[in-house]
């Protein structure tokens, strides 16, 4: 015997069941040919400094401005004006355009992954698609109808 572990350590540990399958699940994502392109455009931004400095720029110039707004301040016409055409220039630069889609992407398929397996917690079986389905609101409508 390991040792006494509490019932998520005994989860948790590196030969459970749930870290096979986990570990399963990562080495079917590592070999997605989606994922693989998706990983690929990453790269490829990554080893662009042009593209990762235009993007860089437009990301601070887009929190500086949002910061200026936030305490209050109006933001002039030219600040706008310059803004939405270094914003035009970064999308039309394919490798930075490419790399906002992989990125978004990626996180589209962390977050599915999460909200299931997050179900599967919260309800302590599989989670079905109306199980997923977002509720909307802080109250949904258990029926389904509505008034009227």
């Amino acid at each position: 015997m390991k040792g006494t572990y509490p019932w998520g350590m005994t989860m948790l540990a590196d030969d459970s069941q749930v870290m096979s399958k986990t570990k399963e699940l990562c080495s079917v994502i590592a070999e997605d040919s989606e994922y693989k392109s998706l990983l690929e455009k990453v790269e490829r931004f990554l080893e662009d400094d042009a593209a990762k400095l235009q993007f860089q720029s437009v990301q601070e110039r887009h929190h500086e401005l949002g910061q200026k707004q936030k305490s209050g301040l109006e933001l002039s016409a030219g600040e706008v004006e310059d803004f939405e055409e270094a914003r035009k220039a970064l999308l039309q630069n394919s490798v930075a355009c490419d790399f906002m889609d992989a990125q978004e992407s990626l996180q589209s398929v962390q977050m599915a992954i999460g909200k299931y397996v997050g179900k599967t917690l919260e309800l302590g079986r599989v989670p079905i698609a109306e199980d997923l389905a977002d509720q909307g609101g802080c109250c949904g409508d258990e029926e389904g109808g509505g008034g009227g």
